[in-house]
């Protein structure tokens, strides 16, 4: 993985220097080698990069739906001949199985395509007039859009953030997380660069954990951005939501998640097993949509159990780089401290350890937990890590009620030959997303995303991005029909 502009960061259409020449080094967890230098911006920087976006602001919006979009396929079609470079950086700096980073680099290269297709939805409707007006429904774009982007999903979730929203008219300002600054924002500055995207329309800053603060609020405070893109923790979320809500801006932000996978009595058991294997332990389990908590049906609880952790044994464990290493480094040690801290607070409360439990550096072994109770840290917080937690219940009214008694509401899966069944068991769960014969884990590039409680506000994705980055007009013609009172009237 090559980068070489150390102190450098992409705004106004130019590679600029940053005020105080400062850097910051970027660790591959499954080595603890630094893989990257890249420049640790300030508040000033990042108020370059916004004064830069409000300048192109009305040019870019301006330009012709069709050659907006013309930009974003042609960015597609050069991130498609960069590929390599995009998983060797996933892996590299977000520990990413290179399965995943495969998946997640093509993903982003048609999520840039069907972006560019946005462009044709951003439509209003004549209205009905009392007086005979042209009465019309416009939207606009808002201006200029911060988005601010997770280590996880870094290159997916960052286009997700910015390109619907910068296909019908806004510009950009992106602050990629700390741990993935070259797949989720300085690598795609390249790409756009070369596209020969209008100067100022996307713009990248990055800094480290500890810059964080007053940069941060920066992207939300500062008068000219109009709309933020967050996608991160509940607790920094709820931080940006407040204030963008203080100040009248609107604001997605998609935040963590405590999803449950639902197993009735009539589930397809095999199914079932490979939905449990690949939504709890797919990139380590660290996707906010993964499955946290197993809910099985007594009936088929043990044989599940048997199914699920026979399986899980057979996840190879090791360098991610490697295709027979599913399960790859946690990102960090604070994360590997929350995981380890949840697995040994719940077997001292009473649950069995069935596999896993133990670590190497980052390397946290999937793990299955059976017994798993509401008093809990892994039934309540957000885990984030290779842990099956299972719960066993009597029924499918009491795996409702064990779904729905949690702070988030982010996605959910429910196995069950009756469909019907299972349509009547989604609707009743609090979740902004729920997924039949499923996993919780689901993406596609046009369909709403996005939770309810603590898993965050506002839909991303398609339409939903449209929605939440333009601003709703309207605009009348007046063609003489409306009389006001007399006394208002010119006295001839």
């Amino acid at each position: 993985m090559k980068f070489d502009k150390p102190t450098q960061n992409f705004w106004g259409g130019y590679w600029r220097e940053i005020k105080n020449g400062r850097s910051f080094e970027v660790f591959n967890p499954a080595s603890g080698e630094v893989c990257a230098r890249v420049a640790e911006a300030s508040r000033d920087d990042v108020q370059s990069a916004i004064d830069a976006a409000a300048v192109a602001g009305e040019s870019w919006a301006g330009l012709a739906h069709t050659k907006r979009a013309g930009f974003l396929l042609k960015a597609a079609d050069i991130m498609e001949e960069r590929r390599q470079d995009f998983v060797d950086a996933l892996v590299q700096e977000g520990g990413s199985w290179v399965g995943k980073a495969m998946f997640e680099t093509a993903y982003s290269i048609e999520a840039l395509r069907a972006a560019a297709a946005m462009v044709f939805h951003m439509n209003g409707e004549i209205l009905p007039s009392e007086y005979g007006k042209l009465s019309m429904a416009v939207r606009e774009p808002l201006g200029v859009v911060s988005v601010i982007s997770p280590w996880n999903f870094p290159l997916l979730l960052t286009v997700r953030g910015f390109a619907v929203a910068m296909a019908i008219g806004n510009t950009i300002v992106l602050k990629p997380s700390e741990e993935s600054p070259l797949s989720g924002g300085l690598l795609l500055a390249e790409v756009l660069e070369a596209a020969g995207l209008p100067a100022g329309v996307f713009n990248v800053v990055t800094c480290s954990r500890d810059g964080i603060s007053g940069l941060g609020d920066e992207l939300v405070v500062n008068p000219a951005v109009r709309g933020i893109s967050f996608t991160g923790s509940t607790e920094v979320g709820r931080h940006i939501a407040t204030l963008a809500g203080s100040l009248l801006k609107k604001a997605c932000v998609e935040l963590g998640g405590k999803d449950a996978l639902i197993i009735l009595d009539d589930a397809d058991l095999g199914k079932a097993v490979n939905a449990a294997t690949f939504g709890t332990y797919m990139h380590q389990g660290q996707i906010c949509m993964s499955v946290e908590r197993i809910i099985v049906h007594e009936a088929v609880a043990d044989e599940f159990t048997r199914r699920l952790v026979a399986n899980v044994k057979t996840l190879g464990v090791g360098d991610p780089a490697s295709m027979d290493h599913v399960i790859g480094p946690l990102i960090n040690e604070k994360q590997l401290e929350n995981v380890h801290g949840q697995v040994t607070e719940a077997i001292e409360k009473g649950a069995t350890l069935l596999t896993g439990g133990k670590f190497r550096d980052l390397f946290y072994e999937p793990t299955v937990l059976s017994g798993v109770t509401r008093d809990m840290k892994i039934f309540r917080e957000e885990t984030f890590g290779p842990v099956a937690a299972l719960i066993t219940v009597d029924d499918a009214e009491e795996a409702i009620a064990v779904a729905n008694d949690s702070d988030y509401g982010l996605s959910a899966g429910i196995f069950t030959a009756d469909e019907q069944h299972g349509m009547e068991v989604a609707r009743r769960l609090e979740t902004g997303m729920a997924h039949i014969n499923d996993s919780s884990v689901n993406d596609e590039a046009h369909a709403p995303f996005g939770g309810v409680k603590n898993s965050g506000q506002g839909r991303q994705n398609g339409k939903a991005s449209v929605e939440a980055f333009s601003e709703l007009r309207w605009i009348t013609l007046e063609r003489g029909g409306r009389q006001y009172p007399p006394p208002f009237n010119e006295k001839i």
